[in-house]
C-alpha cells in the first residue's frame, strides 16, 4: 500500500519546529511494510491544503495528516479534509466530555470558547482519543477506498495515539504481517558495505535489504512479508546468518533498539572490566555518551579532558620529550594517555582521544580530520591512526565513534 504524509503548520515552512513527525510516521510506516512515496509539508493555507489533500487522495492509498486540529482558526485540517470529501462535521459528545474532562484536571478551571472546536469531528469517521491533549484523532474511510488518517501534531500526542491506535489499524488491513531485523556494523564505509552484498541486494525479492548511513555506521534493514511472523521470521533468519558470516565482528548488534555505547557497556559488565577515558579533541564527547547508558556507573571509573599539554602531563603522565619530540597529536602521546589513565585510574581498560578537529591548527604534516586512538587493554595498547572529513563538530563525532568501535574490538580480541 502507499502512503502519503502531509505534514500541517507554517511554521514547519518557516523553519520555527523541525519536522520529527514525518521521520517517525515514515519509520513506523516501513515496519509495517506501507511504502511511503510522497511527504508533504503545506502551510495554514486552505485553497493550498485542499489541493494537497486532493493530489494525496489520486495517487495514494493512505494519506496521514498531521498538525491543524487545535483550536485556534488557522487550524482548518479537519474541515479542509470534510471538504475534499464533501462530508459534513458533527459535534460528537464523547469528545466533549473529554475535553471537559481534560480542563477539570489540569490547572485551568474555565474552558476556553474556541476549544469547543475540538469536539468537532467528520461525520461517520473513527474517532481516536487523545490521552494526552484535546484534539482527538480521526480515520476518514472514503467512498473510493482511500483511508485519510488525521493526528495531532504535537509529537508528545501523535506518537502515543500513532502507536495504541493507528499502528493497530494499519496492521489489521495489511495482508501479510511485516518481520524486520537490523544488522548494525561500525568501521566500514556505505559504500564498501554495499559492494559486499551487492549480490544479495541484486537478487532479492522477499526478504529484502535496506542500507541507512550513519556517521561511522551502517544499519542494514532485514525486512520480510509473510502470511504469519513466524513465516516472516523464517524469510529473514538466513540473510542474517549470512551477514553475519560477511561482516563477521564489525557487526555490534541486531537488535534495533541497541546503541554501540549500549553494546561496549554491555561488554564491559560481562567481563567484569572497568573503564577510564581520557580526551583531547572531542572533549568529553566519547565519555558522555557512556554515561548516558544506564548501568555505565558499574564501568566508568574516571573520564579526563585533557585539552591541554599541560593537563597531559599533570593527569596522564604524558611525557615532557613526547609532546616535545611528537607533539599532542601523535601515535606515541596516544599511546602514553592511554597508559597513562588505565594506570593512575587503576582501571581494566582505557581510552585515549588526541587530533586535529579544526577548522583551524592543521597543517601540512597534520591536517585538520587527524586523530590518534589509543586502547589500553590487556595490559597493551593499541593505537589507530585515522583521517576524518567534514567540519569540528562531525570530527568529534566520527572520534567518538570510532573509540567506542577500537574499544569494542579491543575487549573482544583480549578478553573473550
Amino acid at each position: 500500500m502507499v502512503v502519503e504524509l502531509i505534514s500541517v503548520g507554517t511554521e514547519l515552512l518557516l523553519g520555527n519546529i523541525v519536522n520529527t513527525n514525518a521521520a517517525y510516521l515514515s519509520q513506523k510506516c516501513a515496519k509495517l511494510g506501507m511504502t511511503v512515496y510522497y511527504e508533504v509539508t503545506v502551510g495554514d493555507n486552505p485553497d493550498r491544503l485542499l489541493d494537497t489533500i486532493q493530489t494525496a487522495c489520486k495517487r495514494s492509498d493512505i494519506i496521514i495528516l498531521s498538525g491543524g486540529l487545535g483550536p485556534t482558526q488557522d487550524d482548518l485540517t479537519k474541515e479542509t479534509v470534510a471538504k475534499s470529501q464533501n462530508m459534513a462535521l458533527v459535534e460528537d459528545s464523547h469528545t466533549r466530555k473529554r475535553i471537559e474532562n481534560y480542563f477539570k484536571n489540569s490547572n485551568y478551571k474555565v474552558i476556553p470558547d474556541n476549544n469547543w472546536k475540538q469536539a468537532q469531528i467528520i461525520e461517520g469517521c473513527k474517532v481516536l482519543d487523545n490521552d494526552n491533549g484535546t484534539a482527538p484523532g480521526m480515520i476518514v474511510e472514503t467512498k473510493e477506498g482511500k483511508r485519510i488518517i488525521l493526528l495531532p501534531g504535537p509529537p508528545e500526542e501523535l506518537k502515543p495515539m500513532f502507536e495504541k491506535k493507528v499502528f493497530p489499524y494499519l496492521n489489521t488491513i495489511q495482508p501479510n504481517v511485516i518481520f524486520s531485523k537490523m544488522v548494525k556494523v561500525c568501521g566500514i564505509g556505505e559504500s564498501m558495505v554495499e559492494t559486499q552484498i551487492k549480490d544479495l541486494i541484486d537478487a532479492q525479492t522477499n526478504p529484502t535489504i535496506a542500507t541507512y548511513a550513519k556517521c561511522g555506521e551502517v544499519h542494514m534493514r532485514v525486512t520480510a512479508s509473510a502470511p504469519s511472523v513466524e513465516e516472516a521470521k523464517k524469510l529473514v533468519k538466513p540473510i542474517v546468518k549470512e551477514l553475519k558470516e560477511r561482516f563477521g565482528q564489525s557487526i555490534y548488534t541486531t537488535d534495533e533498539e541497541e546503541t554501540l555505547e549500549d553494546t561496549v557497556v554491555k561488554l564491559l559488565k560481562k567481563y567484569d572490566l572497568t573503564l577510564a577515558t581520557a580526551e583531547s579533541c572531542t572533549g568529553g564527547l566519547f565519555t558522555g555518551r557512556i554515561v548516558n547508558v544506564p548501568g555505565a556507573s558499574d564501568v566508568l571509573k574516571e573520564g579526563f579532558i585533557t585539552y591541554s599539554n599541560k593537563a597531559k602531563k599533570k593527569n596522564l603522565d604524558v611525557s615532557k620529550n613526547t609532546l616535545k619530540k611528537y607533539g599532542a597529536v601523535s601515535e606515541q602521546c596516544a599511546k602514553e594517555m592511554a597508559k597513562g589513565v588505565a594506570i593512575n585510574t587503576d582501571s581494566d581498560v582505557a581510552i585515549a582521544i588526541t587530533g586535529v578537529a579544526g577548522p583551524d591548527g592543521g597543517t601540512e604534516e597534520k591536517p585538520v580530520g587527524l586523530v590518534y586512538i589509543g586502547c589500553f587493554a590487556n595490559e597493551k595498547v593499541l593505537v589507530r591512526e585515522y583521517h576524518f572529513k567534514g567540519n569540528r563538530q562531525k570530527v568529534r563525532e566520527s572520534s567518538v565513534v570510532y573509540a567506542m568501535d577500537l574499544l569494542r574490538r579491543c575487549i573482544l580480541d583480549n578478553y573473550k
